[in-house]
């Protein structure tokens, strides 16, 4: 998320939050594509982080960037900590270990969104190259330990990294240590919400496995293909995973609602300023719990927008869905996740097919399987199968959305082309995180510096 938001309107009761979340409804010709990636700068000289401050550093970076893209600075506490693109339709955050992110704009294309990827990445290596910093694309950090990764100014990570021991094993390492691509994708009605979120919410180990990139941690294997699905297990359980409400046949928004109110909150913003609230839930907060220890301590619109950022369930809900599930990875898959989400969840004819698909999963077995997952990848059971199996069956089906999409290129190419990545891993058998393994113990000679060659952008 590129910046948190300060708005006064009034929340109309319960009501209110249930309706803010129905007004992401959007008619078919108006969905548009955001994706998000995420990826650790790095010192080329001794594939070292990068920190904050300095002349070679990433506020540096983000200096170069606004320099050359005019941009609007995003500060916190007057220092840098984003870009914003003037319309509001893109961004660049910092995650909390200097992670460089790249929120897209709303495109209509998958072949747009690679276009803006490529255009990011091209600007980012014309400003970093000089400064001696190159970009790597995994899902977790292969060699820096976490007391050597830098810590970004960014006063709601300040407010995290304080409360994240207290809820888990390894929330610091999700905040400093992992990569991410998501996309994000609209839906018309509740209707269209509760069938895209259902099957993407029991489709997200596939995804998993298929962009499974984590597999050394402080220069050494960690016994998983994603690392970082593994962190999420033991992060905060009580806003992450797989929720079982969502599988409920009339789950709707106000599902969602009701349980995000029950979630601790993370903080409020006033007048540019953070308050800790990770001691009270949102519906305690809309109670008065803040009544005498804040000036302004009613609830307000702002508020409920930043605290639903702060929820990390496999599928998030805002006014749009977000899928969460994937490692970051080199260039090909920034591409390729949108192709693959867009594929099955944008096309009626798909979408029918990956519900029937999955219609009669269970929230325990898909449970289990997100449970295995992070160190079976592909190999993972369910039922009498194997995710690799399953992972074929939503390409083919996805390609097909794709194709019934008809949005063509220039040269008059569809967008299934993009998903060529992951067809090569299904064809394969194997995920990047296997391959990487494999050099490791053989050309790699037991080093983890390769990578930052064979997986830089």
């Amino acid at each position: 998320m590129a910046r948190d938001i300060e708005d006064e309107t009034t929340i109309n009761g319960f009501d209110g939050l249930v309706n803010y979340l129905a007004g992401g409804s959007k008619t078919p010709d108006k969905w548009r594509i955001g994706t998000e990636h995420e990826k650790f700068p790095f010192f080329v000289e001794g594939n070292r982080p990068v920190p904050y401050e300095g002349k070679k550093s990433i506020r540096a970076l983000l200096e170069g960037m606004q320099a050359m893209l005019g941009w609007e600075p995003i500060l916190d506490e007057g220092k840098i900590i984003g870009l914003l693109e003037p319309t509001g339709a893109g961004a660049i955050s910092l995650e909390p270990g200097g992670q460089f992110e790249l929120s897209g704009a709303p495109l209509k294309t998958i072949h747009q969104t690679c276009r803006e990827v490529n255009a990011h990445l091209a600007q980012v290596k014309e400003i970093a190259a000089p400064l001696g910093i190159g970009f790597l694309g995994l899902g977790g950090s292969p060699k820096w330990k976490l007391d050597e990764t830098p810590q970004m100014p960014k006063s709601r990570y300040h407010i995290m990294t304080e409360y994240m021991p207290k809820v888990g094993r390894h929330g610091l390492d999700m905040m400093y240590r992992t990569c991410t691509i998501q996309v994000n994708l609209d839906f018309s009605s509740e209707t269209d919400m509760r069938r895209k979120m259902q099957v993407s919410m029991k489709l997200q180990s596939i995804a998993t496995a298929l962009f499974a990139t984590s597999p050394f941690t402080e220069e050494k294997p960690n016994g998983f293909m994603s690392w970082r699905s593994e962190i999420w297990r033991d992060t905060d359980n009580r806003r992450s995973g797989v929720l079982p409400f969502v599988f409920n046949e009339n789950f709707g928004f106000a599902d969602y609602a009701a349980w995000a109110l029950d979630v601790p909150m993370y903080f409020i913003v006033r007048d540019g300023h953070y308050h800790d609230c990770t001691n009270i839930t949102f519906r305690q907060f809309m109670d008065g719990a803040l009544k005498g220890k804040i000036d302004d301590y009613r609830a307000n619109m702002g508020d409920w927008v930043n605290h639903l950022s702060t929820l990390f369930p496999e599928v998030r809900l805002k006014r749009f869905l977000e899928m969460r599930g994937a490692d970051g990875g080199p260039w090909r898959r920034i591409c390729a996740l949108p192709a693959f989400w867009v594929g099955l969840l944008y096309d009626e004819e798909a979408l029918e097919d990956a519900f029937a698909m999955t219609k009669d999963w269970g929230f325990e077995e898909v449970l289990d399987m997100r449970n295995h997952v992070p160190v079976k990848g592909l190999k993972t059971p369910f039922r009498n199968a194997t995710i690799l199996e399953l992972a074929r069956q939503a390409l083919d089906i996805s390609r097909k959305g794709l194709a019934n999409r008809k949005k063509l290129n220039a040269e008059g190419d569809d967008e299934t082309r993009f998903l060529d990545p992951l067809f090569e891993v299904v064809l394969s058998g194997k995920c990047d995180s296997e391959r990487l393994l494999s050099k490791f113990h053989s050309v790699w000679g037991g080093s983890v510096d390769p990578v930052f060659l064979e997986y830089a952008y």
